[in-house]
């Protein structure tokens, strides 16, 4: 194998060196320059997005024996992971300073969860793609619990490292089924040996497909396998919150694209109504659940449950329309989802975490321009056109109409009229509620002007979502 036929894969070796560089500098540097990490970190990012444009193949290709794939898909979804990072950095920089936490094992373990995400990205094969999970999950255990003395992130990474070690072992099992029914461990011989030989599904097959749902609902945080997730998005500090809530949603899209889609694409009868249930669970309970949350990081994390229900419900169609809308709002979700815990970073100083709703009452007195940033977050969650998330649920619902689900579609706009409660709610507020808070926003100016332009391209994308939409079908095709 020569360099050439490497080139495909050099974003994650690009990154994985990088990491090390990293690693070696950081036992180098004193705690009160620690910021040379953050810097070295960003540029390691923007040497990974760099490959990713300089290694960009013209067609589909296989490496490692057909375990690794570059496609236009993976270009776009490892292009989005290297952007949401970075901004996760960005964001949580001046956090992390002011509560004494700006070490090396953040920037570091946010780079190694990246090379898992890169990793389940281009995986054809389901031990790859195990082992970019592995990658990914053991990195997020340990950013959970990277506040040492903080007894609630501990009794979070618990909750998270069990009930992420039970779904590993269901995906590990089905994975372990469906090898020993098909005899091939890669997604497109699969598919193929599936299209050659119909009596293979049966029953065995079945069974193996269900473990493999339950760990991608799991890594997913779909119901009734979200236990971990409102507690750990409560328990984590907000740079970590945001780390979770917006690259690994990216991952778990490519793990669910990459089995379903690629692997058993030819049995959408088989998975359809697994997959239906569990969408309709998590649009129905995140909805309603969120509305009794106080504390905005809780009721984010529930509104991410019933966001992924939408996009479950894009997938259950099994139809091209329905998986690039299913790849369009994961794209802008994660974009208003890092915007809106960019919020959050932004409100907590040193001593004060503003965690509950009520934190943001008379924030348009202090700041008329992050009230109005937060308005479009939230109107964008909340699918108010023209925010861009009107689109997202628009783009679904018709993927569902066309294929023949009325009532699905009378639901899911039903539950998008009752998710746009609580969103409202923080919007009310801010405009209508006096607070007792004064304080003036630490965060310096690059970090303010990045958050700026985040909220502009919520309203940007949804005034112009012709382009991106068109990306995401051609990427599927």
């Amino acid at each position: 194998m020569t360099f050439t036929d490497l080139m495909p894969a050099s974003p994650e070796i690009v990154l994985l060196l990088m990491i090390c560089v990293v690693l070696i500098s950081d036992v180098f540097i004193s705690d009160d320059k620690r910021i040379v990490t953050f810097w070295t970190s960003i540029a390691s990012l923007a040497l990974t997005a760099w490959s990713l444009f300089a290694s960009a193949p013209e067609a589909r290709t296989l490496l490692f024996d057909g375990s690794y794939v570059s496609d236009p898909l993976s270009q776009l979804l490892k292009l989005a992971a290297v952007g949401m990072v970075a901004l996760g950095f960005l964001y949580s920089r001046d956090y992390l300073k002011q509560n004494e936490l700006l070490r090396g094992e953040f920037f570091l373990l946010g780079l190694f969860g990246l090379l898992g995400i890169m990793i389940m990205i281009s995986a054809n094969s389901m031990l790859t793609m195990y082992l970019g999970l592995e990658t990914l999950s053991l990195s997020l255990y340990a950013l959970v619990a990277f506040e040492r003395n903080s007894a609630r992130a501990a009794e979070a990474a618990m909750k998270y490292f069990v009930l992420g070690a039970i779904a590993s072992g269901a995906l590990l099992y089905g994975i372990s089924w469906i090898y020993g029914v098909t005899g091939t461990l890669q997604f497109d011989q699969i598919a193929l040996v599936l299209e050659q030989n119909p009596a293979m599904n049966a029953l065995p097959l079945w069974f193996g497909i269900a473990f493999l749902i339950v760990g991608m609902a799991f890594k997913f945080g779909a119901v009734p396998f979200h236990m971990w997730l409102p507690d750990v998005y409560e328990g984590a500090r907000s740079p970590v919150t945001l780390y979770i809530a917006s690259a690994p949603k990216l991952a778990a899209l490519a793990l669910v694209l990459r089995f379903l889609m690629e692997g058993f694409g030819d049995l959408h009868e088989v998975w359809q109504g697994m997959i239906m249930v569990v969408a309709v669970l998590s649009l129905v309970i995140g909805n309603v659940v969120a509305i009794a949350q106080t504390n905005i990081k809780r009721m984010l994390g529930y509104s991410a449950i019933a966001h992924v229900g939408f996009i479950l419900l894009a997938i259950f169609t099994g139809t091209e329309q329905g998986y690039g809308a299913a790849v369009f709002y994961t794209l802008t979700y994660v974009i208003m989802a890092a915007g809106a815990f960019g919020m959050v970073i932004l409100l907590s100083r040193k001593g004060f975490e503003a965690e509950a709703i009520g934190d943001f009452k008379g924030l348009n007195a202090r700041s008329p321009w992050f009230a109005l940033m937060m308005l479009f977050f939230m109107f964008g969650m909340a699918g108010v056109p023209p925010w861009v998330g009107f689109f997202a649920k628009l783009n679904v619902i018709n993927a569902v109409l066309d294929a023949g689900f009325p009532g699905l579609a009378i639901l899911m706009v039903v539950a998008s009229v009752v998710g746009a409660y609580y969103y409202l709610r923080v919007i009310w507020y801010m405009y209508f509620e006096t607070g007792e808070d004064t304080s003036v926003f630490q965060a310096k100016l690059d970090t303010r002007a990045v958050l700026s332009v985040n909220g502009i391209a919520v309203l940007a994308l949804g005034i112009m979502p012709g382009w991106l939409l068109k990306l995401c079908i051609d990427v599927i095709q």
